[in-house]
């Protein structure tokens, strides 16, 4: 099976990039659930949502963040948004 290429974006840096086996995100439309091979997608992200990352090596990673946009296209995951509490992250 495939990973997921995913890259955290914020208004002024790169926060985090990385593979994963799955990543997790609350948008403006409810829970949403990414796995490899998942159908292009393009979704807004609510306010002080949490982003969870499931690494391909390594325990989930969790960030938050303030609105902003998430898509997904061949397996490549981007998380974009003015905000992104990265506190979460281990180095």
């Amino acid at each position: 099976m495939s990973n997921l290429n995913v890259q955290l974006v914020a208004a002024d840096r790169k926060v985090w990039e990385g593979e994963a086996k799955a990543l997790y995100a609350r948008t403006v439309e409810g829970e949403l659930g990414i796995l490899p091979d998942h159908t292009p997608l393009l979704s807004v992200l609510a306010e002080s949502a949490e982003v969870r990352i499931d690494p391909v090596n390594g325990s989930r990673q969790v960030v938050t963040v303030d609105g902003g946009f998430i898509s997904v296209d061949h397996n490549t995951v981007t998380v974009v948004s003015d905000v992104i509490d990265a506190s979460g992250l281990s180095a």
